[in-house]
């Protein structure tokens, strides 16, 4: 799954000044496609306006699939098609097999587009080719599925890995290289899940002791807090120097894996997604950082494809997919990359606050009054 961005569109910036340009982006893209959906597109839609997206999202574990990601889409969509268009949704609660069934429904029902984020993107294949047969076009959503999907979007998954590993070394400073680290990896079954490890190697093989690291099955906290104590029994609790955890909701597994083994101090530990149990362990000190990822940027540029897609408006279709991914079946699919940022201390106003996904007040319960008054966060 080798990411390219052939048309010039350059990803790699940090920062909070690239949620600025990123949401400017996303503005400029919408008023773009408005003005070309009011002149000729170049192909004629094959749909109208009543038209169903079928939606597949792979678990309940990861908080923002259904706080975010699900009625973002469906916000999106009903705004594109005047409120006619309808999303047909499903969760397959880590189960591979729920979801495939879930997928061949939605193929029954004949929805007119799908969008789906696999539990195993391997073995989502067959159901990608059904759809593929019954003439119905299928976007990968957050994970590249295999088989002859139509779309992908998702984020730059190996800087995400890079701003994890680079939190670590930093953190680390100049006993960076004699300090030993866990790597708690997601699921094999996710193809994310080696991009995030290379960009992640990338920054820190060299830099510090990878003494023990594990993949973590269906990316189960469950599963995390277990490999966490091994980890701890092998490596020894005071040798632990950091956590590389590729996700909050494992990163909350290992930190409370460490609290009941007595830690005395937490060590830097990494996540991903912005939970928001996550932005206030960040708050109180007890995670490092976690990996934004806009979830209204990722979102709205689903429902923007799929409807593209289905209205046969190709003009739309290649002004948002700009880039282009290959998978193990499938080359230069067309993708849309979205940017990440590091989430820290510092930054949690001008990112997740300034972007609307919580408020001061979500985030500064009173369990989190005092630390969010330390920052200044009030």
């Amino acid at each position: 799954m080798n990411a390219r961005t052939p048309r010039g569109i350059g990803l790699r910036r940090f920062g909070t000044p690239l949620l600025a340009a990123t949401s400017a982006l996303l503005l400029s893209a919408c008023g773009a496609i408005d003005a070309v959906s009011g002149g000729d597109s170049s192909a004629s839609p094959k749909k109208g306006d009543d038209i169903t997206v079928g939606l597949l999202l792979p678990d309940t574990d990861t908080a923002r699939f259904e706080k975010f990601d699900y009625p973002l889409i469906k916000k999106r969509v009903a705004s594109l098609t005047h409120d006619k268009g309808r999303v047909s949704y499903a969760n397959a609660g880590s189960s591979a097999t729920r979801q495939a069934r879930q997928f061949a429904q939605m193929i029954s029902d004949r929805a007119d587009v799908i969008l789906v984020d696999a539990v195993d993107s391997k073995s989502i294949a067959p159901q990608v080719q059904k759809a593929k047969d019954a003439g119905i076009p299928v976007i990968a959503y957050d994970r590249l599925a295999e088989g002859p999907i139509d779309g992908y979007v998702s984020h730059d998954n190996e800087l995400v890995g890079e701003v994890q590993g680079r939190a670590i070394v930093d953190a680390l400073g100049d006993k960076a290289d004699t300090s030993k680290i866990v790597m708690m990896n997601g699921s094999v079954t996710d193809p994310n899940t080696a991009r995030f490890r290379q960009g992640a190697l990338s920054e820190l093989k060299g830099r510090v002791v990878i003494a023990k690291s594990y993949y973590t099955k269906e990316w189960l906290p469950s599963e995390a807090e277990a490999n966490m104590k091994k980890a701890i029994r092998s490596v020894g609790l005071d040798n632990i120097a950091a956590v590389y955890s590729a996700n909050d909701g494992m990163a909350g597994a290992v930190i409370d894996a460490l609290k009941s083994a007595g830690v005395a101090k937490m060590p830097p530990v990494t996540g991903q997604d912005a939970d928001l149990a996550a932005v206030q362990r960040v708050v109180a000190g007890e995670q490092r950082m976690s990996v934004y990822k806009s979830f209204l940027l990722e979102a709205t540029g689903a429902a923007e494809l799929a409807v593209a897609k289905v209205q046969g408006k190709a003009i739309e279709f290649d002004a948002l997919a700009q880039s282009s991914v290959d998978s193990p079946t499938e080359k230069s699919i067309p993708a849309q990359l979205v940017p990440v940022v590091a989430l820290t201390k510092d930054n949690i106003e001008s990112t997740v606050i300034k972007d609307g996904v919580y408020s001061v007040e979500d985030i500064c319960t009173p369990k989190y009054a005092d630390d969010c008054a330390a920052i200044g966060l009030e």
